[in-house]
């Protein structure tokens, strides 16, 4: 199992790195725009994966869909590893450390993003930005809320039929309770991106990584 990702370089020297992470049944194309939004300047070099599982009901997936809150745990336990490896590998490649990494998702991605930069053992980033996504519980995965954390921004529409907006609530609440720096945005929207909020988040990066 390998992942496929498209890369957009830093106008220069990077100064960070930026990847972000598609949702349920889309690729690494469904992002990739976000990458010139977030960091006009490219001062960072970017990357948005693709998801390595092809299901149904098409496009490509993290882990394969049960229940919203918990990942199945073959699928993730098989994909979590190979993602990790990548990401590694990628800011290795690019003379990075985690601590220059600003992590993002949607959805799928989103949850990917909290297991990568909240998992148990793993490296902290800079900083999460997570859409419309909800905290694991998976077995035999564990996370670490303890400090120092990430600052998070979180967003999430309150009329997201497919992961409620109580679990993006709920993500708030735990890790402000951690002590995370948490940054939340609420909007009467369905699941998608607030574009409103997406403008915001340049400004946000940029000061993570001053």
């Amino acid at each position: 199992m390998t992942l496929v990702a498209r890369v957009r370089p830093a106008a220069g020297d990077p100064i960070g790195a930026l990847v972000l992470l598609h949702g349920r049944g889309a690729d690494e194309l469904d992002l990739f725009p976000l990458l010139e939004l977030f960091d006009p300047e490219q001062r960072l070099v970017a990357a948005t994966p693709r998801a390595p599982l092809a299901l149904p009901p098409g496009g490509w997936h993290w882990y394969a869909f049960r229940q919203v809150g918990y990942p199945d745990p073959e699928t993730f336990g098989a994909v979590y590893p190979v993602l990790t490896e990548w990401l590694d590998t990628f800011l290795e490649e690019n003379g990075l450390a985690h601590d220059r990494l600003v992590l993002g998702g949607f959805s799928q991605g989103g949850v990917m993003t909290y297991a990568l930069g909240l998992g148990r053992g793993r490296p902290r980033p800079a900083a999460l930005v997570v859409l419309s996504g909800f905290i694991p519980t998976v077995e035999r995965f564990e996370l670490d809320l303890s400090p120092p954390l990430p600052p998070v921004a979180i967003g999430h529409g309150t009329l997201d039929q497919v992961i409620s907006v109580g679990f993006g609530r709920a993500a708030r609440d735990a890790l402000r309770e951690a002590g995370a720096d948490v940054t939340y945005q609420e909007t009467p929207m369905a699941h998608t991106i607030d574009p409103a909020f997406a403008r915001e988040l340049p400004a946000w990066i940029a000061e993570r990584l001053a």
